[in-house]
């Protein structure tokens, strides 16, 4: 069923606000679910005895779709920035063209760094135990909220990793205001292949708006 409540939520939010990309729709549902149950206790995981569900069981939480229809921040991105993730995932001319049915976009900025309202920092857990690997992402949040603001992080880090987030605050003169920021994961490899997870969250000074993001440490497929 979490198809149809997606569906749902999405088409509640484009009608609400029809000048909203899909990604930024999609950001609005993520940054305002909730990680808590109706218990108010972490979400289950069913798979693995009932212990708390991780960002690559559950996805961001619960949707809460009165929360989305005002996030405060989104994380918006472009068909280029897809088209760039897709190159940098080394697609070909043509397999690329198969999705975009455009000759509108080009690989000249390639990246893996997607705009997405989460992170993940992957490991090789072949790699010798212990190594300290680094990450760095990018990340840019439009303010869609009623007018100025001032944000500031707060960072849950996932057991045994160091996160640093610059800045460490966000001031925004108006509506549909840009800002950037740059978030650094320093974490270990596990020869065990653990995953770990926390987040980050940017608060709003009059504390209307919380904008939370996953953050997970995982090995990749390969090293499994």
């Amino acid at each position: 069923m979490a198809c149809p409540h997606a569906s749902g939520v999405a088409a509640l939010l484009k009608g609400t606000h029809p000048e909203w990309s899909h990604a930024a729709i999609r950001s609005a549902m993520m940054t305002t679910a909730n990680e808590l149950d109706s218990s108010m206790m972490p979400i289950k995981d069913v798979g693995r005895n009932f212990t708390a569900a991780s960002p690559l069981a559950m996805g961001a939480g619960h949707m809460v779709p009165n929360k989305a229809m005002d996030p405060g921040l989104v994380y918006d991105a472009a068909p280029q920035d897809y088209v760039s993730l897709l190159c940098s995932m080394n697609f070909t001319r043509n397999q690329i063209m198969t999705i975009t049915r455009s000759n509108d976009y080009n690989c000249a900025n390639s990246s893996l760094d997607l705009n997405y309202p989460s992170f993940v920092a992957f490991y090789d857990k072949n790699v010798t135990t212990g190594a300290m690997l680094k990450h760095r992402f990018r990340r840019v949040v439009t303010n869609v909220g009623g007018g100025a603001a001032t944000y500031k992080v707060k960072v849950a880090p996932p057991e045994g990793v160091k996160v640093a987030v610059w800045p460490q605050s966000l001031v925004f003169g108006k509506k549909y205001e840009q800002r950037d920021y740059y978030v650094e994961i320093v974490y270990p490899s596990d020869g065990n292949g653990l995953v770990s997870y926390g987040s980050i969250v940017w608060i709003e000074e009059s504390g209307k708006h919380i904008v939370r993001s996953p953050i997970v440490v995982s090995p990749t497929s390969a090293g499994k």
